[in-house]
């Protein structure tokens, strides 16, 4: 009789535990659908604020954790794609110098199929182009490419296909620059040479335009980095950026602008403010807790 007591208990203590293990998980489910579904909201409603009168493009894609101890109960909310978002984002803008993002996925291509080197040459005229965003380099191998090939490449990538054009600015769209921020960050498609991908991305890192996204993230938290390239030509500003914070969580944001009076780098406040905001929408301490009219902001 007492080993069918002691049997008996174990029973029920196990299946106990199990219930509770189970109705833990399924609280922690419904906080973070909850939490989540918070975010998004928030993210949608100031996203159409900003883009309502057509002058701005933004993309949003959460990259996920770094950090692969991370044990939060909520690292769920921020797994890779769950808060995507995007506004006005299909809109066709100058690219201005964000489309050397798309030649270097092109050359990088070009180098997989030994059409492409990293001579003395190349590598000065490529690290010109990012950090400085110097012109010569790109031009020359636009000139020596065409841009029909580079478009039809593109087009193939997945990304916007008339970015290249003769005789017209460099056009995109916002999700086209995420698109193509995703492979590179993952290492997909024109990146999957991991030295070749991270030439690219040191370079973003040191690029001395960064009163953009990289002033509006530290704002909101101190210690995030940006990797990111910029874009200006007459009232077009515009920032494409991968951002990584202190706690390992990264993103990509692209942010388009134009109007507004907005001459040289006038228009970077303006899209620090917007990045700024994103980020404590979907990171800040407050993030998830409740939803907010941004129409009265």
């Amino acid at each position: 009789m007492v080993c069918l007591l002691v049997v008996g208990f174990g029973y029920y203590h196990n299946n106990s535990q199990a219930s509770i293990s189970s109705s833990d998980n399924s609280k922690v489910t419904k906080a973070v659908k909850k939490k989540r579904k918070i975010i998004k909201t928030n993210l949608t409603n100031y996203l159409n604020t900003v883009t309502a009168d057509g002058t701005a493009s933004v993309s949003f894609y959460n990259l996920g954790n770094d950090d692969s101890n991370s044990n939060s109960k909520y690292n769920q909310v921020y797994q890779e794609g769950n808060l995507e978002v995007e506004s006005n984002a299909s809109t066709i803008k100058t690219a201005a110098s964000t489309y050397k993002l798309y030649l270097s996925a092109f050359l990088m291509g070009q180098k997989q199929n030994g059409n492409f080197s990293w001579t003395s040459e190349n590598s000065t005229g490529f690290n010109k182009m990012i950090v400085n965003s110097e012109n010569d380099f790109a031009e020359e191998q636009i000139n020596n490419y065409s841009a029909d090939t580079i478009s039809s490449y593109l087009k193939k990538q997945g990304y916007y296909g008339n970015v290249f054009q003769e005789g017209q600015a460099a056009q995109t769209t916002s999700y086209s620059l995420e698109l193509l921020l995703r492979d590179l960050e993952n290492g997909t498609g024109s990146f999957k040479n991991s030295s070749d991908q991270q030439k690219l991305l040191n370079l973003m890192g040191k690029q001395i335009y960064r009163t953009g996204i990289p002033t509006g993230v530290a704002q909101a938290n101190s210690g995030t980095t940006v990797q990111d390239k910029v874009g200006f030509l007459d009232d077009t500003n515009n920032d494409a950026a991968i951002v990584t914070l202190p706690n390992g969580q990264k993103y990509v944001l692209v942010i388009m602008t134009d109007g507004h009076n907005q001459s040289g780098l006038s228009g970077f406040s303006r899209i620090a403010e917007i990045a700024k905001n994103v980020q404590e929408i979907v990171y800040g301490d407050d993030a998830g807790k409740k939803l907010v009219n941004y129409s009265n902001n």
